[in-house]
């Protein structure tokens, strides 16, 4: 069976890396989500995807040169879809605390080594807190997030976001220690699929929204999809 892994929440229904966008996954009956983490200036996790805050909440500046207390006022709505209440950038703290998810794909971009580290062990912290070491895989496509989780953090699981094939997804992945690989869908075929997990990976796909793509992808037995959309994945695949 393929499971799905609501993409930013339900970003397709609600505001990205949103509570209103979790929520909203949820409601769908989908306890699996993946979203994107950046440190605030003073080292909280934030639930956002850029490292700016312009496109989302229309504000300057980048994440990292604010506050989580500062971060947790601005309205992240301007990327759509409309929304009427409100939806601030949460911490990520508040999400475990409010979302009952069975698995979350944290997905950490690129970092510097001390900024990869510092990340990392943020949230080893916040997943020991919560108890929530086994249902957490923190992905990246970046190689110094991946070597301070192995490093620093070698009791959580990690994936590879694999976008371009110009280095061998399949290696990478085997290079770090990975458990899961969540590949573009554009990269998948049959054979990949089948290569990836014959080498113990759990082969997540992303960004998948066509139902007839969702159908084409779970007969080649990818072992889940990541969508906008979780309400219509689960009736398409239900």
């Amino acid at each position: 069976m393929t499971l799905i892994y609501g993409h930013r929440g339900a970003k397709g229904e609600a505001p990205e890396n949103t509570l209103a966008s979790f929520q909203k996954c949820l409601e769908h009956g989908v306890r699996r989500c993946e979203l994107d983490l950046h440190l605030s200036r003073d080292g909280e996790l934030m639930v956002i995807h850029d490292p700016t805050l312009k496109r989302t909440t229309g504000r300057r500046g980048k994440v990292v040169e604010h506050t989580a207390d500062e971060l947790i006022e601005y309205d992240a709505r301007y990327a759509g879809p409309a929304w009427k209440q409100v939806c601030p950038i949460p911490r990520l703290e508040e999400l475990f605390e409010k979302c009952a998810f069975e698995h979350w794909q944290l997905e950490v971009k690129s970092a510097s080594r001390a900024r990869a580290e510092r990340t990392v062990l943020a949230i080893k912290a916040l997943a020991e807190r919560y108890a929530l070491l086994d249902k957490i895989t923190v992905t990246s496509s970046s190689r110094e997030v991946l070597k301070a989780l192995q490093r620093a953090a070698p009791e959580l699981s990690r994936g590879l976001v694999a976008e371009y094939t110009w280095l061998d997804p399949l290696k990478v992945a085997k290079q770090y220690d990975c458990e899961l690989l969540a590949l573009k869908w554009t990269l998948c075929s049959p054979e990949r699929v089948a290569k990836a997990q014959q080498q113990g990976l759990h082969v997540s796909v992303w960004t998948v929204n066509d139902p007839a793509l969702m159908r084409r992808l779970a007969d080649q037995g990818v072992d889940s999809l990541i969508t906008d959309f979780p309400g219509l994945a689960s009736t398409t695949l239900g």
